[in-house]
């Protein structure tokens, strides 16, 4: 019979240089703190721990961040839940999400947050609505509006006469952003839309890399820009996601993680 020495009775899981010398417990840490693939969890399923918005609107329930609207708590101005733990610059972002047919929301990224207006976020969006019209591409909130429609690989260009505050506003038109460019097809956005699930749940994998802003949806890339816009981009800022204006509505966010890069 083979005889059982101290250490065979201690959890194999345990037994590392860091039992001499006081490492073991800080790896471990690490470890189930992030993934194999190095993201890390910003939504713990219980509580809005690390999250800042308006509870009228943001609670948590069964494991998801969930936003509603209802007949009684309608919105005047769209309204974010914001994420408190850092100003990502480079990054990639993965998660799924639930909405509702009516529903409207977005992920906002490298985003500023407003002073005037509660809970209010300025700059790039993954936007997501129920109907799937504009599920995958690239809006810039509050600010130069669509920069690329699903299925488009865009390069987003600065406006002429850019000193003149006035040549902004002329630069948006029809809700897009005029001083862009199509330089690509990533397929037509109907095909991509059968892709995207109606009330159910959605894989999407955002990534953000200098000034090249990808969003995926259940694995398929959906839009792609490139921002040479260098008087109204930005290269980081907050994260948060939106309950947007309009008629009662949920929306469920779940296994928020991230990995900067």
């Amino acid at each position: 019979m083979h005889k059982k020495t101290f250490f065979s009775f201690i959890p194999a899981a345990i037994l590392c240089v860091g039992l001499l010398t006081g490492n073991c417990q800080n790896k471990n840490a690490n470890k189930n703190q992030r993934d194999k693939e190095g993201f890390t969890s910003i939504f713990d399923g219980k509580t809005l721990k690390g999250w800042e918005g308006d509870p009228k609107y943001w609670r948590v329930e069964e494991g998801a961040l969930v936003g509603e609207i209802t007949p009684t708590t309608l919105l005047k101005t769209n309204s974010f839940i914001i994420w408190r733990g850092g100003t990502p610059a480079d990054f990639e972002f993965k998660g799924s999400f639930k909405i509702t047919t009516d529903g409207n929301t977005g992920i906002n990224y490298r985003s500023e947050q407003l002073t005037d207006i509660p809970f209010a976020l300025k700059g790039y969006q993954a936007d997501i609505d129920g109907k799937i019209r504009y599920t995958g591409q690239n809006y810039e909130e509050r600010g130069r509006t669509t920069l690329a429609y699903r299925g488009e690989i865009v390069t987003v260009n600065t406006q002429e006469n850019a000193e003149n505050p006035e040549s902004f506003r002329a630069n948006v038109k029809n809700n897009a952003w005029q001083a862009r460019q199509v330089t690509g097809s990533l397929g037509k956005s109907d095909s991509l839309q059968t892709l995207i699930k109606s009330n159910d749940w959605n894989d999407f994998h955002i990534v953000v890399k200098g000034n090249r802003l990808q969003h995926y949806v259940n694995g398929v890339l959906m839009s792609d820009v490139t921002d040479k816009d260098t008087v109204n981009r930005k290269m980081s800022g907050l994260l948060g996601v939106q309950v947007h204006v309009g008629p009662p509505m949920k929306v469920q966010y779940r296994n928020l993680r991230i990995k900067q890069l």
